[in-house]
């Protein structure tokens, strides 16, 4: 399944250089890509950081487990079986 067929594509083409005008149409673009490229940096940045920190943490054990995270309760719905209510 395609996204933007190649008619719709040219619509978008079009729209965006009645929109920003040819001249400033490049500005634009290289500022998305600049945007793009920090969001991305900054992303793997979080991530990294996040990993160290579950690693420094080291495993949880049962016991301190359950304290921090309780186990979730679910509730059915009357007349629901047994076995709709295992979760």
């Amino acid at each position: 399944m395609r996204l933007l067929s190649p008619g719709s594509l040219l619509l978008v083409t079009v729209f965006a250089v009645l929109l920003f005008g040819g001249k400033r149409l490049p500005d634009a673009a290289r500022a998305l890509g600049r945007s793009l490229r920090i969001l991305k940096s900054e992303g793997k940045a979080l991530r990294r950081e996040f990993d160290s920190g579950r690693e420094a943490a080291g495993p949880v054990a049962p016991a301190e487990r359950s304290a921090a995270e309780p186990d979730r309760v679910v509730k059915s719905a009357p007349g629901a079986s047994r076995t709709d209510r295992a979760a």
